[in-house]
């Protein structure tokens, strides 16, 4: 919404919200995440440090989506519905969300998957999750005794961490395939690639 809203308006709305992203992307996220969950450590940890990567991460999605969004309020379609007399609300949920679909997809995949690794990095140097509850990266600090006479117990966790990370690109890759209307699909792309 931050960057429809700042691609779409440009000008004091642009300043203004850009300046909250950029204040945001100086907060260090990863330190932020370790006191809160250190210090609040108990059941409810592990819901805190979810909340505190999520609060904090999502300025990498709002800059891509503004750079979009840049382009697209001057092509065609944009003035169309602004001819025939769309409001601006109209316009960014109708016309500006939907192409912006794709970015979106990959950005807010690639950051879920880095969000996952640095609970698991957290967890790993003993500042995410806390027993009773585990996490890969706790699975992964509790077995590194045991690495040389059981490996399966501290390389398991690493391998289901980078299976998981991949699985979510993946599936980031695919949704944007299927829900980018600016990508061309089926038998119109087949005749296209034959001439």
């Amino acid at each position: 919404v931050v960057g429809v809203v700042a691609g779409f308006h440009r000008g004091r709305a642009d300043a203004l919200l850009m300046r909250v992203v950029d204040l945001f992307l100086t907060v260090p996220t990863i330190a932020v995440a370790a006191v809160l969950g250190h210090n609040f450590a108990g059941e409810s940890g592990w819901f805190l440090i979810a909340a505190v990567l999520a609060a904090l991460m999502w300025t990498t999605v709002a800059r891509v989506v503004r750079g979009v969004a840049l382009g697209l309020r001057e092509r065609e379609f944009v003035a169309a519905a602004r001819a025939l007399g769309a409001s601006n609300t109209r316009i960014m949920v109708s016309h500006i969300l939907p192409n912006i679909a794709g970015p979106i997809i990959v950005s807010v995949t690639v950051l879920v998957a880095s969000a996952i690794l640095a609970e698991t990095a957290l967890s790993f140097i003993g500042f995410g999750v806390q027993p009773p509850d585990t996490s890969l990266g706790l699975l992964v600090a509790n077995a590194q005794s045991a690495v040389g006479t059981r490996p399966w117990l501290f390389y398991s966790p690493g391998v289901v961490i980078l299976l998981i990370a991949l699985s979510i690109n993946f599936i980031g890759d695919g949704l944007r395939d299927a829900l980018d209307p600016a990508q061309t699909r089926g038998p119109r792309r087949r005749r296209y690639l034959a001439r």
